[in-house]
């Protein structure tokens, strides 16, 4: 790749490496240059710009991320289309995000071009919740680096997965002495029981008995007979050694200590043994506790299906100061509501919540007739571009309908939309867009404006437009291009619903774009569909005779 200061005359292609303003015309950084560009820029008297240009065996930024996105991709993560060589991956499913931190290292130490940044392994990760991003750094990388990459991230499976918890049912067994409270073993039941159910398992049985190692162990072989995925033993003493009660009752029942001790604070003094297939841990102290400890790590991964080690239990020491440290949410004294993980969820990066609006409600009064319900390749109009809108990561689809509302309706039957009817279908274009805005529900962020007319359009280029907006990066309305034309959809940033809320006529809120230009993408699409309405008969029977 070429980068400098690039004669206009030799730019045609190169990507713009800062913005330029050409005359009323706003270049923005990244921009790939055409040929109406190129005469704009020296009709303003331009006469060189900085900019990239590719060479033989160049792999463009956006194609970079997507690849090695790919090849780390492993279950249950989705990747989003790449944009300004960033590519997100998001959690399918709430879980553990299973990383392998070597293999990490190794990619990221391969070229200073390449970067792949996560969320810390074993975390608890929510549905849509970013779990890693990959950036390109300059515009183009050479092949032979993105090959590198794609072997690391390949090298013995996929590097990164989320593991979903499972539906486990534990047994719990606590010990007493003479003057123990009861209330302190309810309390303990209590917190086990609301850990459980809050990754997906259940508490199916406690018992209590004397705190001796051969009382222990005919109540864990009581307990084993209503075979628990796990069993829990909470001592009315902290395990002191492994010759203490807790591990000599589990050795005397047929099974064995993996790991005691863990450099977790609180949490050093618990206990990981096995029974058979069937895992053990004795609880420390401060499990009676609902606050976040040593313990939940543990739970979290076995709840996962995460194997857990001894190895694995002893490298937990770098984060693991978990009391009185000013990253926690609040002191271990103070009350914890809602959950560490509540809170973390809340605050991590997640998948922007697009609705899709297909307006479909026109009079076209140009065509004569519905042209929403003419066959394309045997489909209706209306149902190619909300089939498109079903097959992206929008949601709702949000369908307006008016004139002939009942045969669009038909036409898109068994589809899972939302359909809004508005009455003042007549009125124009404005009318049906501020039925959509309104139905868009307050928990999306945004929502894309799809035409009904348009059927070329597909799931990628409208996913394309979701993966470029960031508001916080100044792309709060993402606009598709092609050869340097603007089309539609429009995505556009909750935070102009009140102005669109406000147009009227036969217009669109096109008119935005132009009083908000630091807030628009332009996003270069594959495809030409984002250019092509059908307003005619004509356009009509040439769309058909393409197909």
């Amino acid at each position: 790749m070429k980068f400098g200061d690039t004669p206009v005359d030799r730019a045609l292609g190169a990507v713009l490496a800062h913005g330029v303003r050409a005359g009323k015309a706003i270049f923005k950084k990244g921009r790939v240059l055409a040929e109406a560009d190129i005469a704009t820029l020296r009709a303003a008297g331009i006469a060189s710009v900085v900019a990239a240009r590719f060479e033989p065996g160049d792999v463009t930024e956006d194609e970079a991320a997507r690849r090695i996105a790919a090849a780390l991709q492993g279950e249950r993560l989705t990747a989003t289309a790449p944009f300004t060589g960033r590519c997100n991956l998001y959690a399918e499913a709430r879980g553990i995000a299973v990383i392998d931190r070597a293999r990490l290292d190794r990619l990221n130490l391969l070229d200073e071009a390449v970067t792949v940044a996560t969320v810390p392994p074993y975390d608890t990760v929510e549905p849509r919740q970013m779990v890693a991003t990959i950036k390109i750094i300059p515009f183009a990388v050479p092949e032979k680096v993105v090959q590198a990459c794609e072997a690391v991230a390949r090298d013995g499976g996929p590097m990164l997965r989320v593991a979903p918890f499972r539906q486990k049912a534990a047994a719990l067994i606590q010990t007493t002495t003479d003057g123990f409270k009861p209330r302190i073993l309810d309390n303990t039941a209590d917190a086990t029981r609301q850990r459980l159910e809050s990754l997906g398992g259940s508490l199916r049985a406690e018992a209590r008995c004397a705190h001796r190692t051969e009382a222990l162990a005919q109540e864990i072989a009581q307990a084993l007979r209503a075979e628990p995925d796990l069993l829990l033993i909470s001592g009315a003493s902290a395990i002191t050694d492994r010759r203490d009660v807790i591990p000599a009752a589990i050795e005397r029942a047929g099974g064995e200590v993996v790991h005691f001790g863990m450099p977790v604070d609180p949490g050093n003094l618990i206990l990981l043994g096995r029974i058979g297939n069937r895992p053990v841990i004795g609880l420390p102290g401060c499990a009676r506790s609902p606050k976040f400890n040593g313990f939940d790590w543990l739970l979290q991964r076995l709840m996962a299906d995460v194997p857990v080690t001894a190895s694995d239990i002893m490298r937990l020491g770098a984060g693991g100061l978990l009391k009185e440290i000013p990253s926690r949410p609040l002191p271990r004294a103070e009350a914890e509501t809602p959950s560490r993980d509540d809170r973390a969820a809340a605050a991590a990066p997640r998948a922007p919540r697009i609705a899709a609006i297909v307006l479909a409600a026109g009079l076209a009064r140009r065509m004569g007739s519905n042209k929403l319900l003419a066959p394309i390749e045997g489909v209706p109009m209306v149902a190619r571009a909300v089939d498109a809108a079903l097959a992206s990561q929008a949601r709702p689809v949000v369908v307006v309908v008016g004139n002939e509302a009942e045969r669009v309706k038909a036409a898109l039957a068994g589809r899972d939309v939302t359909f809004v009817a508005n009455p003042d279908f007549a009125e124009g274009l404005s009318a049906s867009l501020k039925r959509g805005i309104a139905a868009v529900p307050p928990e999306c962020d945004g929502a894309l404006v799809c035409l009904g007319d348009m059927p070329r359009v597909t799931a990628g280029d409208l996913n394309r437009l979701i993966a470029a907006f960031n508001p916080v990066e100044g792309r709060g309305i993402c606009v598709p291009v092609r050869d340097a034309k603007r089309g539609n959809p429009v995505l556009w940033g909750r935070r102009f619903f009140a102005e669109i809320l406000g147009v009227a006529g036969d217009v669109g809120a096109k008119h935005l774009i132009g009083a908000y230009p630091e807030a628009v993408a332009e996003v270069a699409m594959e495809g030409d569909g984002v250019l092509i309405d059908i307003d005619t008969p004509q356009a009509l029977a040439s769309l058909s005779a393409k197909s």
